[in-house]
């Protein structure tokens, strides 16, 4: 089978793969990503070279350093790329660790522009996963050679070998070139800090892993004689230098106070000035005054630079190959808080015109993400690569002080010569045996195609299937209570296939607040048995805010509001205790599965509320019989 794939693989060349052998080359840099599945220990791995070259001090506690932003620390993952570099053996090795989620693919692909090769996490247990399956293909397709890192092997049930050849199994069906399948193969435990090149190997620290990188990852190609040309791969703003465009140096150097042009994507020219250069030491930036091909730096002085354009010599301004990006598939209308509540949750940034600029510069460094204005500016239409993607903007822009409301997330659908074609997704579900029927049968109802089921290692039932993406809009809560929190679900896009048709959608109805007011305990306590309750006591209340499930189906406006009628006599039953069911911790991630498409959720700096689009019934009646006829 081997043969066969190299053979294969060596027919499938990618055409025009360039040969660079007589390029000049700086062998004291090397610039490397770390790609893998999400959870698999890329910043892990990523924590321990940092302590083991000594080019970070750690606090005592301080772990996934990496991982700054609050977001990725609640979430225990990597959403945002993020730049270091060590020494060893006087060679500079810069490392960016990347998202392992595809939902962040636009950072996966710009980074990938960067670097002349990749370490490829795979957990020992786990194997290779959708999300390694996609980072992989990415990096093959601009025919970088990966290294293999089988990481987290003193995790019990590990099984390396069989994850080896399943990678390699893995590289055959992505049509790896000849260089690519000739790929070399680290042990390592991140979190030990420790990696060996075989497995009965004694290693106490993480040379071998250095060693194989300064071996197999090809110095940058770099003339420093050639006009200077750096692709933007990453935006930041200082409040003192203004923006700051982050990318690698194709060719050329370039000193500080030296004028330059900012090439467009559209191929217009406009002029700038270096008044800053910082490269990276450890985890800080450090000032210098001048950068030569191959090295990563921040240059700021170029007001205008947008990611994928090209910053180039004043004197010949050429643009290097652009980024492609893949298209959004999902897309949700923001707006500004309109509900009675608007501004009594801390919000500052209340309007409009405030979401507006904010969505603007989230377009300028965020280049998955589309923005389009809908009803004359008032509602904004965003587009990303799935709901991951666009809920972690909107709970960003939440800390940030802004109230706003989103719809229902929906698809994007494409025509192509009069056919409809709707985005399909990759699931692979692991569940125990005892919850395998349940599952199949509800992802049955959703159209999804089997492709391949398996007992796992440790007794789980692993499912692959092909899923419209729509039909996965609210499906995760569902698994999860399906399967009593043990159940365990990824899914990456795959492609856009023919339009599937109807799908079922929520099952139940809403409970809808009739009034203004505060929640009362004895009002929720009479709901609770129509359903799930999602305000607690005491919760701020207004006209068309939902307040629970209804379980039989239909919406029903009640009043939460309600007290408990007083008189002055006492009857058997009048005094017992009231015993609520904890309402449910509303999260964005539930909010957004679960409404539909008459409803919104209402995000602010402190709360999360559902709400029906229009607040009064009489509104609701008169849009439901326009609808109807």
């Amino acid at each position: 089978m081997a043969r066969g794939c190299l053979l294969n693989a060596a027919s499938g060349r990618h055409p025009g793969y360039p040969l660079m052998q007589h390029q000049k080359r700086r062998k004291d840099i090397r610039n490397v990503a770390i790609i893998a599945h999400v959870d698999h220990g890329k910043t892990t791995l990523v924590d321990a070279l940092l302590k083991q070259t000594g080019a970070y001090e750690f606090k005592e506690g301080e772990v996934t350093v990496m991982d700054s932003n609050d977001l990725e620390r609640e979430r225990g993952i990597t959403i945002f790329s993020k730049n270091a570099s060590f020494r060893y053996k006087d060679v500079q090795i810069n490392i960016v660790d990347t998202p392992g989620h595809a939902d962040f693919g636009s950072e996966v692909e710009r980074i990938l522009k960067m670097v002349d090769g990749v370490l490829l996490l795979v957990d020992a247990f786990e194997g290779p996963m959708p999300q390694t399956k996609f980072v992989l293909k990415k990096s093959l397709a601009l025919h970088l050679k990966p290294i293999l890192v089988v990481n987290k092997v003193d995790r019990p049930g590990a099984r390396p070998e069989e994850v080896v050849n399943m990678t390699f199994d893995l590289f055959c069906e992505l049509a790896a070139t000849d260089e690519q399948l000739d790929f070399p193969i680290v042990y390592a435990s991140g979190k030990e800090g420790r990696a060996s090149l075989e497995l009965d190997e004694e290693s106490k620290d993480l040379k071998p892993l250095l060693d194989t990188i300064l071996h197999r990852v090809l110095p940058p190609v770099a003339d420093p004689d050639q006009p200077f040309q750096m692709l933007v791969t990453m935006l930041d703003y200082d409040s003192y230098v203004g923006r700051i465009a982050i990318g690698r140096i194709f060719h050329g150097r370039v000193k500080n106070g030296e004028p330059v042009a900012l090439v467009k994507r559209d191929g217009g020219i406009e002029k700038g000035k270096v008044t800053r250069i910082l490269k990276y030491q450890g985890m800080k930036r450090v000032e210098a005054e001048t950068a030569e091909a191959g090295d990563i730096i921040c240059l700021a002085g170029v007001e205008n630079a947008k990611v994928g354009e090209t910053i180039a010599a004043s004197e010949n301004p050429k643009a290097l190959p652009t980024i492609k990006i893949d298209e959004p598939t999902i897309s949700m209308n923001f707006c500004h808080n309109t509900s009675p509540l608007s501004g009594k949750d801390g919000g500052r940034f209340l309007t409009s015109r405030h979401i507006r600029e904010r969505l603007e510069h989230e377009t300028m460094i965020n280049v998955g993400i589309k923005v389009e204005e809908v009803d004359n500016g008032e509602r904004f239409k965003v587009s990303g690569r799935g709901e991951l993607h666009l809920s972690i903007l909107i709970e960003t822009m939440r800390r940030e002080g802004y109230e706003l409301e989103v719809s229902r997330p929906k698809v994007i659908l494409k025509e192509v010569e009069g056919e409809t074609l709707e985005p399909v997704e990759e699931l692979i579900i692991e569940v125990e045996p005892l919850y395998q029927g349940s599952v199949i049968q509800e992802i049955g109802g959703r159209k999804a195609e089997m492709k391949n089921m398996q007992t796992s290692a440790v007794g789980t039932i692993r499912m692959e299937f092909i899923i419209a993406s729509r039909a996965l809009i609210g499906f995760r809560s569902e698994f999860l209570n399906m399967t009593r929190g043990t159940g365990i679900m990824y899914h990456n896009f795959f492609e856009y296939q023919k339009f599937k048709g109807g799908l079922p959608s929520r099952q139940s109805g809403v409970l809808i607040s009739q009034t203004t007011g505060e929640a009362v305990a004895y009002a929720l306590w009479g709901l609770q048995e129509r359903g799930e309750i999602f305000v607690h006591p005491g919760g701020a209340l207004y006209e068309g805010i939902i307040v629970g499930v209804n379980n039989k189906g239909h919406d029903l406006t009640v009043n939460a509001a309600r007290e408990k009628k007083l008189s002055n006599m006492r009857a058997s039953g009048s005094d017992e205790a009231i015993q609520l069911i904890p309402p449910r911790e509303m999260t964005l991630e539930f909010a957004l599965e679960f409404i539909e498409d008459d409803e919104l959720v209402e995000v602010t700096p402190k709360n999360i509320r559902l709400r029906k689009r229009y607040l009064t019934e009489n509104e609701r009646r008169t849009k439901a019989r326009l609808k109807s006829g």
